[in-house]
């Protein structure tokens, strides 16, 4: 403002001075000359004086602009590297229920959508013919039965005449002993024969009464094999699940679901939707840090939640077409709000930092970037704003990198401000106005 003054100032004595010059040569023609050159001498003094407040004042119009710089805090947080897959919901496990007889559908019990709990029944089926094979077996256990009560009657005759026998050819022979000569040999021989036809005969009644027995025990098994087929006409649940589809109706003929079957109809299909399983396949880069038991988020961008999951098994072998591992993530399922058929994204957690020094990806400078991925312990190099508002550049040693963060090892501390975006531009030591950015946070 002062030099604005001044330069006002010179004009108007500048103004005043030439009027003066022009006057003074119209009275006296003989002091022209010297007029001039009193006139020429102040006019230049004035110039210059103009000259050098015009810069003067011009000079901090046309001072260089400072540049305002997007900058972000360096914070410290916890960091993990997640690699997301896709994959479809499947129930745990899924069966079409089957008959194990041939019969007409007595009455269902199950529809669509029912939940069913284990061994609950789901339909009866009726088998006229079984009746009647059941009486037959039953007749055949009697029948046996009665074969042993009369093989035990004859062992007991035969064990009863064996005694009489035996009994008689001992008394003889110790008469004979006592006095020889006074029972014919012929006739201890005959008492001795019949002894010995005693005992074969009871021999042959034990005989008699264990295949008797034994085929109390044949009976039996028939009769137990024909009312063990007789339950299978009740039709039960072989674990708790939903019934997803119903084939059959009352009155509906069922064959029996043999495996030389090849068109017979399972009455329902369960499914037990309380766990679902997610086939994942995983990069070959990845498989050594997969393991059993290891806990994964699952989201479902259909439902805008997320949910809990754990690794239950992989098959330990690479697709030689894909290089993946199939690995399985059970979910739990217990108020069914999630279906079979849902798409899934599975994070899955291969590498986890806490409470480490992070900054936006978008503020480092990586020395080889045709590298691929960055590794842990690379190297690169940040612009740093000073407390003075100074660029520095500065090495710094990398870690652990997300989509939107990077882990700092060594070369920045928490709350030091780095550039992010462009940097070509900048020059170390270069004065620019820092603007914080909302990427301070991931």
């Amino acid at each position: 403002m002062a030099a604005y003054k001044e330069l006002e100032a010179i004009k108007q004595l500048d103004v005043r001075l030439r009027d003066e010059c022009r006057s003074l040569m119209q009275r006296s023609p003989r002091t022209h000359v010297l007029l001039v050159v009193v006139c020429v001498a102040g006019i230049a003094v004035l110039s210059v004086s103009c000259s050098k407040t015009d810069n003067a004042q011009a000079g901090p119009l046309n001072a260089p602009n400072i540049s305002t710089i997007a900058v972000a805090k360096a914070t410290t947080e916890d960091l993990s590297h997640d690699l997301v897959l896709t994959a479809e919901f499947r129930p745990f496990q899924e069966i079409d229920v089957m008959a194990k007889v041939a019969g007409y559908v007595k009455a269902i019990y199950v529809d669509v959508g029912d939940r069913v709990q284990l061994n609950q029944p789901l339909a009866i089926l009726e088998v006229p013919e079984m009746a009647d094979d059941r009486a037959r077996g039953q007749a055949g256990v009697e029948r046996a039965q009665a074969e042993v009560a009369r093989a035990k009657d004859q062992l007991q005759q035969a064990q009863s005449a064996h005694d009489i026998a035996h009994l008689s050819y001992t008394r003889l022979f110790e008469v004979s002993k006592q006095k020889p000569g006074l029972v014919a040999q012929q006739e201890i021989d005959d008492v001795h024969g019949k002894d010995l036809v005693a005992e074969a005969q009871v021999s042959g009644a034990r005989s008699n009464l264990a295949a008797a027995q034994q085929q109390v025990q044949v009976n039996t098994a028939e009769l137990q094999k024909v009312n063990t087929m007789f339950e299978y006409t009740k039709v039960t649940a072989p674990f708790a699940g939903v019934v997803t589809k119903r084939f059959a109706d009352t009155g509906s003929m069922i064959q029996a679901g043999t495996a030389s079957s090849t068109q017979v109809n399972p009455l329902v299909r369960l499914s037990e939707n309380s766990r679902l399983r997610l086939t994942v396949p995983v990069p070959e880069s990845a498989v050594p840090t997969v393991h059993v038991g290891q806990q994964v988020d699952v989201q479902v961008p259909t439902l805008k939640r997320s949910f809990a999951g754990r690794v239950a098994r992989f098959s330990d072998k690479l697709n030689l077409a894909t290089r993946t591992m199939e690995t399985e993530v059970d979910v739990p399922n217990a108020n069914l709000v999630l279906i079979p058929g849902m798409y899934a994204e599975v994070h899955l957690t291969l590498d986890r930092r806490n409470r480490v020094i992070t900054i936006p990806v978008t503020a480092v400078d990586v020395g080889n970037e045709d590298a691929g991925p960055r590794k842990t312990g690379m190297a690169g190099t940040v612009a740093i704003i000073t407390a003075d508002n100074k660029v520095e550049i500065r090495k710094v040693e990398l870690g652990l990198e997300t989509s939107t963060r990077v882990e700092v090892k060594s070369g920045i501390a928490e709350g030091e401000m780095v550039v992010i975006g462009s940097r070509s531009g900048l020059q170390p030591g270069e004065e620019v106005r820092p603007k914080l950015t909302s990427m301070n946070t991931p």
